[in-house]
């Protein structure tokens, strides 16, 4: 395994786009991409397998609607039960069209805010973290792939000159 890794700057997402289905055809293996914004099929050309971030998403709200259904059922009917607008106090089920907005909206909460959480703690985004980014020029408008060196380098610089890269080094793996 090398400690080494080269770095191809394009500047523009097609032509990335292109550069990547190239290299994978190519059988290159493809460390990380960085850019400025997301490109539209880039992990689908990166061959990078879906996401199973909506799953945490449906099992957040699912616990968030059960905190709703037992905080309101044990502070509105066990814990202190009141009679407003008329409405039995000794059942859930009779004062449930009344309690929706809670669920709904406890629902709504858990998922987004553990959602972000999940967010931050799937990426190693931690409060204080020194940035990774290796070109600052990938924050405005240039991409960076991130290429492992094989042995055989001058085909790769090649490969990526022919793929429209306008700059490429090799620098140090960290």
């Amino acid at each position: 395994m090398s400690n080494k890794v080269i770095h191809a700057l394009y500047n523009d997402d097609d032509i990335l786009l292109d550069a990547v289905k190239e290299l994978k055809n190519a059988h290159y293996h493809i460390d990380e991409i960085y850019t400025p914004f997301p490109v539209h099929g880039l992990d689908k050309a990166m061959g990078l397998a879906p996401t199973r971030i909506a799953i945490t998403s449906f099992m957040y709200g699912c616990l968030g609607l059960t905190v709703a259904i037992v905080m309101m059922n044990f502070i509105m009917i066990t814990d202190w039960p009141q009679d407003i607008g008329g409405k039995p106090s000794f059942s859930y089920i009779e004062n449930m069209p009344a309690f929706v907005p809670i669920m709904f909206e406890l629902t709504v909460f858990f998922a987004a805010h553990l959602m972000v959480i999940t967010f931050y703690m799937r990426s190693k985004l931690w409060p204080f973290k020194k940035a990774e980014n290796p070109d600052p020029r990938t924050t405005d408008d240039h991409f960076l792939v991130a290429l492992e060196a094989t042995g055989d380098d001058e085909a790769l610089t090649k490969l990526l000159q022919k793929t429209g890269a306008i700059e490429i080094k090799t620098v140090e793996k960290h």
